[in-house]
């Protein structure tokens, strides 16, 4: 095949602008299998959709348990949008691995090539039979892309999308080798509420590139003018194969190059954060280069569609103004040497990619494997540690997360192990409630015997799915957790009073104990409700926070032995304030510091580990009083952030609990965050993983929420999006609409008049003059309404006194007319509210959705349960051993 051709063909892959047009009796051609799909390795494309609160819907799109025949096979599939209204996507969430997919494209569509079955789309059948448009892609391993808030691809009614097709590129065959069936695809999150901005995707593409064998760099560039209404970028991907070094995308505004995103694709290829709030309206440029290099080629390399080709791809992911939302647009055009002369010399600055980097991406857990055996993939929240220090990023909650349902006793303790795996801790079908304990800390309920199901659950961080479970029969009230670098559990349990460290090998084996089961006290070898336990993995000592009844922090050798002790600290000796519940610990290795979350004082105070000499204490009014549970993230050095959640106090009326994320060095808290769709009600322990996924245990509820830092996008007031500069546009652009060949479904825009800005000028005169002259006649008519009335009433007077109907000068009926005149002009017509929105610049444009954003979360209208109760009470310090 010549190499035009082929480019064509491709252009009908990558793109699929259209379809190609098939004869009535045609049957697409299905890939024959050497065995039928067994639905039980994985979920069947006939799954509902799962409904999520707040009409919601959760839609899993993946493909029926498939095995390629052949190397750069392209299998698609269609799903039916899975509502007959109008739907927004808001989040994507991928399900493959780079050791099986190639990479991964979803589009929409309205009459996809078929609905029955999957098809070979590699060939000229494509994917749909009319235009597409490109919703979302995935390659390397990348993490999940969620929408900014206000923001969704719209389908369903009047979108053009009525069927999602997901398309699929298995590159290497050999992948299959174990004769494993591929379940990959992904997850979308779907919201009925309409989105004020409607997302979109601008893909800039490279097609008659050729790169020469040997030759360091080939540049690959891609630029159009920018011909329609303005559009705010938000997100970005890049998009090449082995030879790719560096993808670079830019705005071109008055000659000034603007960077959108730069980033290596041979990197996880996600949607990243755009660099800089760039916007991008009519006149503007976009650009792009992808630099390659031909060492170690024999032979020329051309654009292409198999795994030994290349590609040059710069994605735009943005979003506009709903009333002119387009929702796919493209660029193919090489743009003129000329003006690839002025772009940033970074664009030509290779991003250097380590092999551990390559490795770790290659190996990372991730999404449980969509084949029904274990892979490994990307985690599905690639925040870097910097970031969460990043004033523009927030922590939102993961509401598809975990993917199926743990049933949870009540929650008491989280830690993330040595494998970036979450463990749990929970109290199966037992509860602490204010009958659990008499007054000298005595568990009430031992004849009840220990808790039957496991109690100690590792999880999957990036899905929920449980991996492992363990702990049966061994706990009463379970309480805190962490892991060693063995991975070994050390856990606390208040009604044993017992610190104990357990095997993580699911045989349920005790390595050691500290404390006397079920009895409580205050000298070295017992404790009162111990509640956590921190470990030093440098040293192997352990510390424990002891606890309701007593208020101490122990200090222990790796075999158990007892090495110190101290209470809570103060800068000031004299105004100690002893701790009152110390209830949570986080280790700070970078530090050698201890952090003790000291509950009902609604404080956090840190300790050298050495010596236990006070260093610093956190307090905020924010806490309202109460901090629960705490854990560390080192970020920068021995820099780093304390995450924090606060709940009910004994002593007071705080605000509801909330997360807390602390920057450790400043002790400014420099975001807060709530789940979504329900509210914490007991929020109990706290754990960090490494790439900064936030995990809450709530005791309350019994449930585990996930928090992932998102880039903080700008409000509807924020964007750029001025209510009198989208009137100037869109009045401009209605009149003077001119179809752009490099645009798909958008109305192009011609030259801009060149008397536009003194028109406006103009315009701006007679409305200050119409306003000018509007004011005094408003004034008027207030002041002349009294006397108005005023001579109304001697008429009516002067009729009555004379009943002569000839001597009155005005009838009651005209004055009644002319009053219901003044009463319209002075009431109805001139509304106050209408004055100010009629005036040009003035929209509620925006405050309408954002006003009612609080009544939109669910609010938990059940009563408070018996979990709420739990250590409801701080018991008196028990009397010192005598000597």
């Amino acid at each position: 095949m010549g190499r035009p051709t082929f480019c064509m063909v491709l252009l009908a892959v990558v793109s699929h602008s259209h379809g190609l047009e098939t004869n009535p009796l045609y049957r697409s051609k299905r890939i024959q299998e050497s065995a039928g799909s067994d639905p039980s390795e994985c979920s069947s494309r006939t799954d509902q959709p799962q409904i999520l609160p707040n009409s919601d819907l959760s839609v899993a799109l993946r493909m029926p348990g498939v095995i390629p025949a052949e190397s750069d096979t392209y299998l698609c599939m269609a799903f039916p949008v899975p509502t007959s209204q109008a739907a927004y996507v808001v989040d994507f969430m991928p399900q493959a691995s780079m050791n099986t997919v190639h990479h991964m494209l979803l589009f929409g569509c309205k009459n996809p090539v078929s609905t029955n079955n999957y098809w070979d789309c590699g060939s000229s059948h494509g994917t749909c039979k009319d235009e597409a448009s490109i919703l979302y892609a995935w390659a390397r391993n990348a993490p999940h892309t969620k929408l900014p808030k206000d923001v969704g691809f719209k389908v369903g009614r009047n979108s053009g999308v009525s069927y999602f097709v997901l398309q699929i590129h298995y590159g290497d065959v050999h992948a299959f080798q174990d004769h494993h069936r591929d379940c990959s695809g992904l997850t979308l999150r779907m919201t009925s509420k309409p989105q004020p901005f409607i997302a979109g995707i601008y893909l800039l593409i490279s097609m008659d590139t050729v790169i020469l064998p040997g030759k360091r760099v080939t540049n690959a560039d891609v630029a159009c003018d920018y011909a329609s209404y303005p559009i705010y970028p938000f997100a970005y991907r890049t998009h090449t194969h082995r030879l790719g070094k560096v993808v670079s995308g830019y705005r071109i505004r008055n000659g000034e190059w603007s960077l959108i995103g730069r980033q290596s694709p041979q990197l996880p290829q996600a949607f990243y954060p755009t660099n800089h709030d760039v916007d991008v309206k009519y006149g503007d440029m976009l650009a792009a280069r992808c630099m390659f290099t031909g060492e170690g080629r024999t032979e020329e390399t051309y654009i292409g569609g198999t795994s030994d080709d290349e590609m040059c791809n710069f994605y735009i992911m943005y979003y506009m103004d709903s009333k002119h939302a387009i929702p796919y647009m493209s660029c193919m055009e090489p743009g003129p040497a000329k003006l690839f002369q002025h772009i940033p010399p970074d664009a030509n600055i290779p991003i250097a990619v380590s092999p551990d980097h390559m490795n770790s991406m290659m190996h990372m857990g991730g999404h449980s494997s969509a084949t029904g055996h274990k892979d490994s993939t990307s985690t599905s929240d690639s925040t870097s540690e910097a970031q969460l220090l990043n004033q523009d990023v927030h922590l939102e909650q993961n509401p598809a997360w975990p993917q199926n349902s743990l049933q949870l006793g009540q929650v008491s303790g989280l830690a993330i192990d040595s494998d970036s795996n979450l463990v749990i801790f929970h109290r199966g079908d037992h509860h602490w409630g204010p009958h659990s304990f008499d007054s000298q800390a005595v568990y009430q309920q031992r004849f009840s015997g220990p808790i039957q199901q496991s109690t100690i659950l590792v999880v999957n961080a990036d899905n929920g799915n449980i991996l492992k479970a363990s702990g049966r029969n061994m706990f009463y009230l379970p309480h805190g957790i962490t892991t060693d670098r063995d991975n070994n559990y050390w856990v606390t349990d208040v009604a044993l009073h017992q610190v104990l460290k357990v095997s993580s090998d699911g045989n349920d084996r005790t390595l050691l104990s500290l404390g006397e089961p079920f009895a409580a006290g205050s000298d070295h070898n017992h404790f009162c409700q111990p509640t956590d336990v921190a470990v030093d993995y440098q040293t192997g000592n352990i510390f424990v926070s002891d606890g309701y009844c007593n208020a101490r922090i122990l200090k222990f050798s790796a075999d158990g032995k007892y090495l110190s002790e101290w209470g809570a600290g103060s800068s000031d000796r004299r105004k100690r304030i002893p701790f009152r519940i110390p209830h949570s610990l986080a280790f700070l290795p970078e530090r050698n510091e201890l952090c003790v979350a000291d509950r009902e004082n609604g404080r956090i105070q840190c300790f050298t580990a050495q010596t236990g000499e006070f260093v610093k204490e956190i307090k905020k009014e924010e806490f309202g009083g109460s901090v629960y549970a705490i854990a560390f993230l080192p970020v920068g050095g021995e820099d780093g952030l304390i995450f924090a959640v606060n709940g009910q106090s004994l002593y007071g009326h705080p605000p509801p609990p909330s997360g807390f994320a602390i920057n450790y060095s400043t002790k400014d808290i420099v975001d807060t965050f709530i789940p979504k769709k329900r509210e914490f009600q007991m929020p109990h322990d706290i754990a960090v993983s490494k790439n900064g996924s936030i995990f809450v245990g709530d005791a309350g509820s019994n449930t585990v929420f996930k928090f992932t830092a998102e880039k903080a996008h700008r409000s509807v007031k924020k964007a750029g999006i001025e209510v009198e500069e989208l009137e100037q546009i869109e009045t401009f652009i209605q009149t003077k609409v001119k179809p752009e060949k490099n645009m798909s479904k958008t109305a192009a825009v011609q030259k801009k008049p060149q008397h536009l800005q003194t028109q406006q000028d103009e315009k701006k005169k007679k409305v200050s003059n119409k306003e000018q002259t509007l004011l005094p006649v408003f004034i008027s008519v207030l002041l002349l309404l009294p006397l108005v009335l005023l001579i109304s009433i001697g008429v009516f007077f002067c009729w009555r006194k004379n009943h002569r109907r000839e001597d009155v000068k005005m009838e009651p009926s005209s004055v009644g007319g002319i009053l219901e005149k003044i009463r319209g002009k002075a009431v109805g017509s001139l509304n106050l509210g209408n004055f100010f929105a009629s005036r040009k610049g003035y929209s509620r444009q925006g405050f309408d959705q954002l006003s009612t954003d609080g009544s939109d979360q669910e609010r938990n209208e059940q009563e408070s349960s018996e979990s709420e109760n739990e250590e409801y009470s701080a018991l008196p310090s028990l009397p010192p051993p005598s000597s």
